[in-house]
C-alpha cells in the first residue's frame, strides 16, 4: 500500500513481460522464456543463451535489473546470466549459482524496488531447480518443472521422478491462479495444468506396470508398447523418461531388473516379505521400517 496526503492506495502490481530467446528446437519450443518481472529495477528469470541480441532486449526491456535468477542450470536457462550481470552489475541467484553467484535457499525472498519473488526449490527435473513465486499476483514462474505446453523432461541421473512429484504437490499447495512456464504460452488455469501433470505421471506408471506386467522387457521394447505413435527422433527422450519411471519403480520393491546395458530387461518384483515379522518390504530391503527401527534400538545381551 502507498499513501498520499492522507488517502490510502493499492500499490499496482509489478508488470510481467516475456522476452523470447532466439533458441526453438524440439525441447524448448519457441525458445525459452525470459521473465522480466517490474522495472527500474526489474528481477530478470532464466536471461537464456548468451546471445547478444536476446540480453540486449532483455536489458532494454527490464531499464535496470536489480537481480538475475536462475531456475536452474540447463544451458537453454542459464549461461546468459553472467554477460548480463557483467553488462548491468545485477547479482545473480541460484540454487547452484555460478562462480560469483549468490545461493538461494529453500523459501528466501528476493527484493528488488517494489518487487518481491520467493524461491521454492522443486527438485525432479534437475537437483537445482527452483521455481518462483510472487505471492501477489498468485503467479508461479516454473522453469522446466511446468511447461506451458506439453510435458517436462526427468531425465536421470539428474532428473528423479519421486522427487518431481513431491515438487508438483508442492506447487499445488501455493494454489497459484497463472503459471509463467519457462517454454510456451503462459497457463491461466494452474490448477488444472498441475492436475493435468500429476494425472499424466499416474497414468504413464499404470501403463509401464501393465506392461511389465504381461512379460519382462528392455527400455526399447517398453517403448514400442507405451509410445506406438511416437516419432522416431523423440523416441530417444522417451526412453529416458522411462527409465525415471523404472528407477521409481524398483526404489519402492515394485520391480526389478537383470543383465546390462541395451539387454537389461524389466519385471515386476516378487513381494518380499521382511524376515523377522514377514511384512512387506521396500526394495530389497531385508528387515521393513519397524524392524529396522527395533533392530537400532536393540543392545547387545550382558
Amino acid at each position: 500500500m502507498t499513501r498520499s496526503r492522507g488517502a490510502v492506495f493499492a500499490r499496482s502490481a509489478p508488470s510481467i513481460v516475456r522476452v523470447l530467446a532466439p533458441n526453438p528446437s524440439p525441447y524448448t519450443l519457441e525458445g525459452t522464456n525470459t521473465w522480466v518481472v517490474g522495472r527500474d529495477p526489474a528481477l530478470v528469470i532464466d536471461p537464456g543463451p548468451d546471445d547478444a541480441g536476446h540480453l540486449a532486449e532483455v536489458a532494454r526491456t527490464a531499464g535496470s535489473v536489480g537481480a538475475i535468477l536462475l531456475t536452474h542450470g540447463h544451458p537453454d536457462h542459464a549461461p546468459g546470466a553472467e554477460p548480463l550481470a557483467a553488462a548491468t552489475g545485477a547479482p545473480i541467484y541460484a540454487f547452484r549459482p555460478p562462480t560469483g553467484g549468490e545461493h538461494l535457499r529453500d523459501g528466501q525472498l528476493v527484493r528488488e524496488g517494489e518487487v518481491e519473488l520467493r524461491a521454492v526449490h522443486t527438485p525432479g527435473h534437475t537437483p537445482d531447480h527452483v521455481v518462483f513465486w510472487l505471492d501477489e499476483r498468485r503467479a508461479l514462474f516454473t522453469g522446466d518443472a511446468v511447461l506451458g505446453r506439453g510435458t517436462s523432461v526427468i531425465d536421470p541421473p539428474e532428473g528423479e521422478l519421486a522427487a518431481y512429484l513431491r515438487s508438483l504437490r508442492r506447487m499445488q499447495e501455493l494454489h497459484p491462479a497463472t503459471i509463467y512456464p519457462g517454454h510456451g504460452p503462459v497457463v491461466l488455469d494452474a490448477r488444472g495444468k498441475l492436475e493435468e501433470y500429476v494425472t499424466h505421471r499416474e497414468e504413464r506408471e499404470a501403463q509401464v506396470v501393465a506392461a511389465l506386467t504381461e512379460e519382462p522387457r528392455t527400455i526399447p521394447q517398453l517403448v514400442a508398447v507405451v509410445y506406438p505413435d511416437l516419432a522416431e527422433d523423440l523416441r530417444p527422450l522417451a526412453a529416458r523418461s522411462m527409465l525415471a519411471h523404472l528407477q521409481k519403480l524398483e526404489a519402492e520393491g515394485r520391480a526389478d531388473h537383470a543383465g546390462q546395458g541395451d539387454a537389461t530387461t524389466y519385471a515386476i518384483a516378487t513381494p518380499r516379505a521382511c524376515e523377522r515379522c514377514g511384512r512387506p518390504v521396500r526394495g530389497r530391503a531385508k528387515l521393513c521400517a519397524r524392524c529396522s527401527l527395533d533392530v537400532l534400538q536393540e543392545t547387545p545381551d550382558g
